[in-house]
């Protein structure tokens, strides 16, 4: 078929969740591996419950996790328009098309009738279906019901020449959906609006996509209708290929108990776009290496559809945070303060210390502890909220050892010159090997007195950041009250 180009079509009547995601995630990455073009399109011809606030949403969410594209709504494109509302009229000349062909039919049957013969079918042991009763009405009694103003849709005519519509899939292998499944469905509903699966057929033929890559929710719904439609309008059929399900860590279907919230929530939550990449990427897709983590380049390069399986791909939260601790961890305290500057600036904690390259050094001392970029600025409001230990924290220090441990430690900590971690650290161990003093006795006596706490920051960063007049204070008051 030439050039490879593949699509990712969302409905905007919701925000981008994982599993739209990942599907643009494996066609982005496909598109690029094979030197092709990906095209970003907007199905919205349910203008019921299709916002533009969602298409907002999905073009947010795309570039937030480093998805471009080729062609699409916002760039334009050879193929355009890539809106289906803006399609109508292209979606018109092949109903008719149909129509004069005779692979498609006017059907007046109301609601009520048709649900009739989905239960006769229902009780015949059938799936439920429509019994065609408008399939053969002739050209003048379709004329007659049109002029009387009669309500209709518009059905295609499923072939009489086939037993079963062959699915070629590039994962599962070759499958031949039974025609009996089917019904003839309907491609223009009464209020003139075109169907999902005729629209799409049309918009995919038009726009020269050669590979429709996508979740297996489709591969019986929505490929074998598709496939007719192809073969009626003597089209290109695409490559298929269906995706598997992915499932929750109880193996039930994925939803926010699981922790699968949108794209742009992983955001606001502190997650990274490349660690939520990563983590999407192998949801049902494996690199066949030993190992788990992969930059959007190496994705690219190693992204084959062999390495898609078929068993349903589960989702853990708790994983994806370990992911995202990894990525955290790359990153420089200077990148990480970048990410959370705002927030720090709007609890006023900047304030607090006019010196930003403070705060460089504590996150980049400190990241083993995050999980989340919003684990980052609750960390240093807890250090800067230590003001020295309760009488009942205190009495537990009351030993002759911790007397005389804060007192050298001061009076080092007075005579020092220099302010950085790594002397501070050094002064608490240097202090402790003059005292042979070690372990949780040396370094816990201080984190109490300080910070009231028996966990937390390590104590040589709440030093650090709280400063050395505020840490000889606290210590200070903690031996008279000793």
């Amino acid at each position: 078929m030439g050039e490879v180009r593949v699509r990712f079509p969302p409905s905007p009547t919701g925000k981008l969740h994982i599993g739209n995601a990942r599907t643009a995630l494996f066609n982005y990455l496909f598109a690029r591996h094979n030197k092709g073009k990906f095209i970003f399109r907007i199905e919205d011809t349910d203008s019921a419950r299709s916002k533009e606030e969602f298409v907002n949403d999905e073009i947010e969410a795309l570039k937030w996790l480093g998805i471009d594209w080729d062609e699409g709504p916002d760039i334009g494109g050879e193929y355009g328009p890539y809106r289906q509302s803006e399609r109508f009229s292209i979606y018109k000349e092949y109903v008719d098309k149909l129509l004069e062909t005779g692979f498609a039919y006017y059907c007046f049957c109301s609601p009520e009738i048709v649900e009739e013969d989905r239960k006769l079918s229902i009780e015949k042991g059938e799936a439920p279906k429509y019994s065609g009763r408008c399939r053969n009405l002739s050209a003048e009694e379709v004329k007659r019901r049109l002029t009387n103003g009669e309500n209709y849709s518009i059905r295609f005519k499923l072939p009489n020449d086939l037993d079963s519509v062959p699915i070629n899939d590039l994962i599962r292998g070759n499958i031949n959906f039974p025609l009996k499944g089917l019904d003839d469905f309907i491609i223009v509903r009464s209020d003139g609006i075109p169907t999902y699966n005729f629209a799409v057929s049309i918009d995919d033929s038009l726009m020269r996509i050669t590979h429709i890559l996508r979740g297996e929710d489709h591969l019986f719904g929505n490929t074998p209708r598709q496939i007719l439609i192809y073969r009626a309008l003597g089209f290109d059929i695409p490559y298929f290929a269906h995706f598997p399900m992915i499932l929750g860590t109880d193996r039930t279907k994925l939803s926010k108990r699981h922790g699968a919230f949108a794209i742009t929530d992983y955001k606001a939550l502190g997650f990274l776009p490349e660690a939520l990449v990563n983590y999407m990427a192998l949801l049902g897709w494996s690199p066949k290496m030993e190992r788990e983590f992969f930059t959007i380049d190496e994705l690219i390069e190693k992204f084959d559809l062999s390495g898609v399986g078929v068993s349903p791909a589960i989702f853990d939260y708790e994983k994806l945070k370990w992911f995202n601790s990894y990525y955290i961890r790359q990153k420089s305290g200077k990148e990480l303060l970048n990410y959370v500057k705002e927030e720090l600036e709007t609890k006023g904690l900047l304030k607090l210390n006019p010196s930003i390259d403070t705060y460089e050094k504590v996150i980049e001392l400190s990241k083993e502890h995050f999980a989340l970029l919003t684990d980052i600025a609750p960390y240093i409001e807890n250090i800067y909220s230590s003001a020295g230990a309760q009488k009942e924290k205190l009495d537990s220090l009351n030993k002759e050892e911790v007397k005389i441990l804060f007192p050298l430690f001061i009076q080092k900590l007075e005579n020092i010159s220099e302010w950085e971690p790594e002397i501070i650290l050094n002064l608490i161990r240097e202090t402790g090997k003059e005292l042979k003093i070690k372990g949780k006795n040396l370094y816990l006596p201080f984190r109490v007195a300080i910070t009231g706490l028996e966990e937390g920051p390590e104590i040589y960063l709440v030093i650090y950041l709280l400063g050395k007049d505020k840490v000889i204070s606290i210590l200070k008051d903690a031996l008279v009250r000793l």
